[in-house]
């Protein structure tokens, strides 16, 4: 019982504290062929808008999209509104995942790949912040080329062929059994090898993070729901709607660019509640570790005081986060 208070208490520190957030100088949008694209609800306002505004006080390019989970208010839009250059927001009820699955954040990656058309897409996850300048996704972005932030308990900073992701994360030979069974992101690439799409002779693949990606202009939604159609076909309909076949998704259909790249893991990291590098440019912030010892505090705090500060601080301090009056 203890930890869950503990965790409560950290979430609303955090939100108390980072709601300074509102009042920074809203952001101006470019329609540059640049979209940041999030899936957020009311529940996770305040550190979207630390997310949100941190990574564009870096990048300095792009405007903003959001998929609504189906939670958020007319304030939360008005906000939305005010600081993100009137963003365009979708909603999840009326995303067509076709034969994919629903839910699992299927349709954030689904309408991603539909705006990938014609406009560089980066997914960005609202616990997330963006601590110095970020020249490899500048360059990205440049080149056209997709990204990935690196996942967990991986070493690897390459994007490898299906055989050599085998040998280098399967080093035993043929995944086991217990592989096969296992969490569904394990079981799907050790059936990489194995997977037969047309036109994809030699499919690549990357333990990637869908928290941070780009999408490099031009792409569909094609590769994914053939992805999706033939794992489903070998794992069972059953295992694919598992909470978790969207991350692999994302990994595969960035790896399959041909451009395609993975971010250095010392300077873009998912926090693991290790110590973090002095010239780190990029913290996700997971689960477990969100709140280990005030880091994502203490981050987002310095994230908002490098922000133009303009107007008063918002007067909503003892309101439930994302019940927070426009300034």
């Amino acid at each position: 019982m203890w930890p869950e208070i503990a965790w409560r208490l950290k979430r609303a520190t955090y939100n108390h504290l980072c709601e300074a957030i509102f009042s920074t100088r809203p952001i101006c949008s470019s329609d540059d062929g640049v979209i940041i694209f999030s899936m957020i609800g009311t529940g996770v306002m305040i550190p979207y808008m630390v997310a949100a505004k941190s990574l564009h006080h870096h990048l300095r390019r792009g405007r903003f999209v959001i998929l609504d989970d189906g939670t958020l208010t007319g304030r939360d839009r008005s906000l939305l509104r005010r600081h993100l250059d009137d963003p365009v927001i979708l909603s999840i009820k009326d995303v067509d995942v076709g034969p994919c699955p629903r839910g699992g954040t299927w349709e954030r990656l689904l309408t991603i790949l539909d705006m990938a058309a014609g406009n560089y897409i980066i997914q960005l996850d609202s616990d997330t912040v963006t601590t110095g300048p970020i020249p490899h996704v500048e360059a990205a972005i440049a080149a056209n080329a997709s990204f990935t932030l690196l996942g967990a308990e991986t070493q690897v900073e390459s994007i490898l062929d299906a055989g050599e992701f085998e040998r280098r994360f399967f080093p035993g030979g043929s995944p086991s059994e217990e592989d096969r069974t296992g969490h569904i992101q394990g079981a799907t690439e050790s059936l990489l090898t194995r997977l037969e799409i047309p036109g994809l002779e030699r499919p690549r693949y990357v333990r990637g993070c869908s928290g941070f990606a780009g999408f490099a202009r031009g792409q569909n939604r094609a590769l994914a729901t053939a992805f999706s159609q033939a794992m489903s076909a070998m794992l069972g309909q059953a295992r694919w709607r598992e909470w978790g076949t969207e991350q692999v998704t994302s990994n595969f259909v960035v790896a399959n660019d041909a451009n395609a790249v993975a971010l250095p893991s010392g300077l873009y990291v998912n926090y693991w509640g290790e110590p973090i590098a002095e010239d780190v440019r990029f913290l996700h912030f997971i689960g477990t570790y969100r709140w280990h010892k005030f880091t994502y505090l203490q981050r987002s705090l310095a994230a908002i005081r490098s922000l133009d500060r303009t107007g008063r601080r918002s007067q909503t301090t003892g309101q439930a986060a994302g019940d927070i009056s426009p300034i």
